[in-house]
């Protein structure tokens, strides 16, 4: 199970973003709060583009249940064709 890091009222996020070049942009965070570490903290990836076409993740989502919808429908489409339900 992920968990994400422990924060209080009093921590302080800064991300940045920073194009290093043509192909490629450098994502840094650091966090800071006292009350829960004893330092501040600091991580980084570097973003390069992916090959091929990108598609928004919100656009597959519903993709999960498509096998389902379309069996229902399917049914449907038999139903009318039987004549049932008329």
């Amino acid at each position: 199970m992920r968990r994400n890091p422990p924060v209080s009222d009093h921590t302080r996020v800064l991300e940045t973003f920073t194009r290093n070049g043509p192909s490629e942009i450098l994502y840094t965070f650091t966090v800071e709060d006292p009350s829960i570490y004893t330092q501040v903290w600091r991580a980084e990836m570097a973003f390069r583009p992916a090959p091929g076409r990108l598609f928004e993740y919100a656009c597959h989502e519903g993709n999960y249940g498509l096998p389902d919808i379309m069996a229902a429908a399917r049914r449907m489409e038999a139903a009318a064709k039987s004549g049932v339900g008329r």
